[in-house]
């Protein structure tokens, strides 16, 4: 299967076979306590997928996977300006 590019994608938006199941099952697993709310984690994702920075779920200013940065507590966007 040929991977394409995908700007402004989350993981959870590709379908690369098993690639991304790892992270998505951390995510899924990820604490509770230690997640932001459902909107504030939507809402920076939302911001995300605006992002020219944004390939393929993977911030390219900082490298990681954008579902993972939005979802802790206490992260913010890589950005100079810090977008969230």
């Amino acid at each position: 299967m040929e991977k394409k590019i995908c700007k402004r994608c989350l993981i959870d938006e590709l379908d690369y076979d098993e690639t991304y199941e790892d992270i998505k099952r951390y995510i899924k697993e990820f604490p509770k306590e230690k997640r932001v709310s459902s909107e504030v984690y939507s809402a920076r994702l939302e911001v995300c997928k605006e992002c020219a920075e944004l390939e393929n779920g993977i911030c390219r200013k900082c490298g990681c996977f954008v579902e993972l940065r939005a979802l802790k507590i206490g992260m913010y966007c890589a950005s100079e300006d810090k977008k969230w």
